[in-house]
């Protein structure tokens, strides 16, 4: 087992630098690509394009040429020749699906799909409504929220199949009240033709599924395509290529997020057992690229988690892959003290945080930076990922600085409502006048005064 995953004394080494390599390793720059990419990209586009080139070379083909570029593309990339016809999955094969998949696995789905409502619910926005009222002169504001009206979802279907990107992102937007919902998935035996995957979106009650994914797939919910109407918002995870799309496409719709390879960070202190760690080390690595970096200030901690993870990786069967991710993108940083090891996570801003400390409370006080923190021994990141009830489609790449998880709220359009009366107008005229001279926008006062004309 060659691990070999950096180990970061903070006593001896510059715990910035590391953290600066790993954040850029991390992060969605789109210019990267393997030797057998480029060849692709040649045997494809004619030249070796970058990964940011090629995104925006489909996303202007679909643009111009609709459905036609859409389904090229997908014959090209995913090798699935479609239709018109065969593009949206049917009513009957959902339907099919779901009366395949067994009674087990639906009532997993269900429980799911009730603990996240229920959460969701509980985070909605309410209209806001303010009244000011002094003699004759009322003001009445508000703030109103409604859904979005239609929304796409992008799910992942190449290395595995994920339902539960489908319970994570449909159950908020419907729990918002969203009643169109496009999901779009790879044409591949882990995504539109994959039973537990269709039988999910039929029971959660999306009946829109395209079989197509990557950047053609993104473009079409974005500028519609025939048969495939344009949405207001898309959502959900993907490759680079998705993630490079969905930035392109940003302004045309609104996105989630940008997002990049997953990642943990496991804040720990002697009282942590070492094979909990090395598992949520690996359960974040084995997404393939994905990163699991450890801090601590308890400095046997860390041999005991190296040997945790060659154990656990060496009967894991995708334990090579997670072994990669790891020697590419993980790390064991020994802190100074609690205070630096929680300075350090706050820096790095990790999608993921778990706190397996004797206090999680104490360490949680003082970090800010964090998609989603899961607290104390017994809550890995996987009952986030497929149980809780917050989405698992959260902020990476250190963005979890100013970013936030996908939740309901995400789905609503909030606009604000403003009532004055003639006497509040008469009220507010003179600082409305000021401000507007101030400015030289004479109109504004204008638009003012004549409604102030006596009549």
């Amino acid at each position: 087992m060659d691990l070999r995953i950096p180990i970061l004394d903070c006593s001896q080494d510059d715990p910035l630098q590391l953290l600066a390599e790993l954040r850029r390793k991390l992060s969605v720059q789109g210019d990267i690509v393997s030797e057998a990419g480029k060849q692709r990209t040649v045997e494809l586009f004619g030249e070796p394009l970058s990964p940011r080139q090629v995104v925006h070379r489909i996303c202007a083909d679909v643009r111009e040429r609709g459905l036609a570029a859409v389904l090229e593309y997908t014959a090209k990339l995913d090798r699935k020749e479609l239709t018109a016809e065969t593009l949206r999955v049917p009513r009957e094969e959902l339907e099919a699906a779901h009366a395949a998949v067994g009674s087990k696995f639906l009532g997993t789905i269900r429980r799911i799909r009730e603990n996240i409502a229920e959460f969701q619910q509980k985070l909605l926005n309410e209209d806001v409504r303010l009244v000011r009222q002094d003699g004759v002169s009322r003001v009445e504001l508000r703030q109103r929220y409604l859904p979005l009206k239609r929304v796409g979802i992008c799910v992942p279907g190449g290395a595995a199949a994920y339902p539960s990107t489908v319970l994570m992102t449909a159950v908020p937007a419907k729990t918002a009240g969203v009643k169109e919902i496009a999901v779009v998935v790879p044409p591949t035996d882990f995504g539109a033709y994959n039973q537990h995957l269709l039988a999910t979106c039929a029971e959660v009650g999306v009946t829109e599924v395209y079989r197509c994914g990557g950047a053609q797939a993104v473009a079409a919910l974005a500028y519609g395509v025939e048969g495939l109407p344009r949405v207001d918002k898309i959502v959900g995870p993907g490759n680079l290529f998705v993630a490079l799309a969905k930035q392109h496409v940003y302004g045309e719709v609104d996105i989630d997020s940008i997002a990049g390879p997953s990642e943990v960070v496991v804040l720990a202190d002697d009282s942590a057992h070492p094979e909990f760690i090395a598992s949520d080390l690996i359960s974040q690595a084995e997404h393939s690229p994905g990163s699991g970096v450890l801090i601590t200030w308890q400095r046997e901690l860390v041999p005991a988690v190296i040997e945790a993870l060659k154990q656990q990786l060496a009967k894991l069967p995708r334990g090579n892959l997670a072994l990669a991710s790891l020697n590419d993108y993980g790390a064991c940083i020994i802190a100074r003290d609690a205070d630096q090891a929680c300075q350090l996570t706050d820096l790095l801003a990790p999608e993921h945080l778990h706190i397996s400390t004797r206090d999680p409370e104490e360490q949680l006080e003082q970090i800010q930076n964090a998609g989603a923190i899961f607290m104390g021994h017994y809550t890995p990141v996987a009952v986030g990922d497929y149980f809780a009830g917050p989405s698992h489609v959260l902020p990476t790449g250190g963005t979890a600085r100013f970013a936030n998880g996908l939740c309901a709220n995400d789905f609503l359009k909030r606009s604000s409502v403003i009532a004055f009366n003639r006497n509040a107008l008469d009220d507010a005229a003179e600082d409305i006048r000021r401000l507007a001279e101030t400015e030289g926008l004479t109109a504004h006062s204008a638009s003012v005064d004549v409604r102030l004309i006596d009549e």
